[in-house]
């Protein structure tokens, strides 16, 4: 989890705005915790947009106007159903976790096609597992993919996310390379090849 400091507050027209002191990995479309700023900004909400100028309402229309006179680095903006709050200076935070689960250790043993001989190698495949979920949801964030963090959104980035954690499993105790009974030798470590890269969709970008 990522906690990030509140430094501005601002709503208007049921969007409430929040400045951050530092640049965030928060995406459009996720999920943050307020807290610590006040009653009506603290809660859960879902990002809606991470606007770089200043928010002045809507418009007939409902879309979000900005000043494009007045730059201001570093905001997320959410729906709020509240009185207008005029820009000021405000304290708390804005927490934000990344917890993908679109594979498991069991997956990545299923697709090895091999049983785990000790608690350590389980241990070790339950981490392959979370690496692998959150490398994979990552890189499609920045292709610019927004997709669910609970739910795989399809067959292809999940073979994806499980051939990546069976690569990082296999590249155990190795620095590049897999090992192998090949003429007493060793071979390549795949890792983010081409096939993965073309499951999970990258790279290439969304198009709007």
């Amino acid at each position: 989890m990522a906690t990030y400091s509140v430094t501005n507050k601002y709503l208007l027209d049921n969007y409430a705005v929040l400045q951050l002191l530092t640049p965030s990995e928060i995406a459009v479309g996720e999920s943050i915790v307020v807290a610590s700023v006040d009653a009506t900004f603290n809660g859960t909400y879902t990002v809606r947009a991470l606007p770089q100028y200043l928010y002045i309402g809507t418009d007939d229309d409902g879309d979000l106007l900005y000043d494009f006179n007045v730059p201001i680095q570093n905001q997320v903006l959410y729906a709020k159903t509240a009185s207008d709050v005029t820009r000021v200076a405000a304290t708390g935070t804005v927490a934000y976790t990344l917890t993908c689960t679109w594979t498991t250790s069991q997956n990545i043993l299923d697709w090895l096609g091999i049983t785990v001989a000790t608690a350590g190698d389980q241990t070790f495949t339950t981490t392959c597992a979370a690496a692998a979920n959150a490398f994979c949801y990552r890189r499609r964030q920045e292709a610019g993919y927004i997709d669910s963090l609970t739910t795989v959104p399809s067959q292809d980035l999940f073979l994806g996310s499980v051939m990546y954690g069976a690569a990082l499993y296999k590249a155990r105790g190795s620095v590049d390379v897999f090992s192998s009974f090949q003429d007493m030798g060793q071979s390549p470590v795949p890792g983010m090849n081409g096939q993965i890269k073309q499951l999970l969709g990258i790279d290439r970008p969304a198009c709007a």
